[in-house]
């Protein structure tokens, strides 16, 4: 039986990966590398939509890519590469946006958002084009399945738009992927607005966990997490929503019920809740935080391992671009 093709990835715009990244998208990479033919990118393309700096960029790329290893993407089961190093991503974006209206691209939510936020003269044509990027980068790989993020649905309802479309107008082509939200046991939520969803986005920075933050920086963190002012430790998502986040961390982590866990500090404290999530964060953290300095440490490797991962993702990207320049009357031999 063929395995399903699955595409996904995360731009290197932080120095590290926070917690809500590794429970959302990272964990489930790990699973899923074993049940489909997976296909894993650091979308430094789409990085470059925002305000950068190019060594900054090029670390955080780098990094990134250890840390996808760190937490368990292995490179022999699954396609691991630096979206930049396969220019068919680029190309095919450019042929797709010759097929996407105006009015269409401008409905995305998230453009519609930053551009209000930033107004007219800091937005640019790249960020208004980032979702025909993004349909290419899954289309490239014919994917059938692309693990998002409940913020990308539009996103992919686009990219399934531009499959139809393209196949009805040249022919069938793409495989019209399906977007799908991967189970989780709890959500992750900002230590300090409990009611947000823990993000590199958010006003400050207290409340989020990263992966590569020192030990005591995170545990500082974790100490001074808002609760509430009634001392019982208890699910409540509405009245509690501090003390449900940190028992919802530590469930998600450890893989223990929630229920298991309140009955675990029943007549305790808020102190003592914080203190047990510190050991559980850092036991968590610590040996991604360890591999990942190892795969920096040895540069040459880590290439080396990109390097490979772009051979093999190229060699899937180019020959669906080539099918694409038949279609579209390019002449053959187009495609590299």
């Amino acid at each position: 039986m063929t395995k399903p093709v699955l595409f996904s990835g995360m731009q290197p715009s932080s120095d590290s990966l926070h917690l809500g990244n590794y429970v959302g998208a990272l964990t489930n990479w790990v699973k899923l590398q074993e049940e489909g033919d997976a296909i894993y990118c650091v979308v430094n393309q789409h990085a470059i939509t925002s305000k950068f700096e190019p060594e900054q960029l090029r670390e955080r790329t780098l990094t990134t890519a250890a840390q996808y290893i760190a937490a368990g993407i292995d490179p022999d089961k699954s396609i691991l590469y630096v979206q930049s190093d396969v220019p068919a991503h680029a190309q095919l974006a450019w042929i797709l946006g010759t097929m996407t209206g105006f009015g269409e691209a401008g409905r995305m939510t998230q453009f519609k958002d930053k551009s209000q936020r930033f107004g007219a003269e800091a937005t640019t044509v790249g960020l208004f084009t980032y979702p025909v990027l993004m349909a290419a980068d899954i289309l490239l790989f014919q994917a059938d399945q692309v693990p998002v993020g409940d913020d990308q649905r539009q996103h992919i309802e686009l990219t399934r738009t531009l499959a139809e479309r393209f196949n009805s107008r040249y022919g069938e082509t793409f495989t019209v992927p399906e977007g799908f939200i991967p189970e989780v046991s709890a959500r992750v939520y900002d230590l300090q607005e409990p009611t947000a969803k823990m993000s590199k986005s958010a006003a400050s920075d207290a409340g989020l966990l990263r992966i590569l933050d020192p030990a005591n920086v995170t545990k500082k963190k974790i100490m001074r997490a808002v609760t509430d002012a009634d001392g019982e430790i208890r699910v409540d998502r509405e009245a509690k929503p501090g003390v449900s986040n940190l028992l919802g961390i530590h469930s998600v982590l450890t893989g223990r019920a929630l229920d298991e866990i309140v009955a675990e500090y029943e007549g305790r404290g808020y102190g003592d809740l914080k203190k047990g999530l510190v050991e559980v964060v850092e036991a968590t953290f610590a040996p991604i935080r360890e591999r990942t300095e190892e795969l920096l440490g040895d540069r040459g490797e880590l290439m080396r391992l990109l390097a490979q991962g772009a051979e093999r993702a190229a060699e899937r990207a180019d020959a669906t671009l080539r099918l694409v320049h038949e279609r579209i009357g390019f002449p053959i031999g187009a495609a590299r």
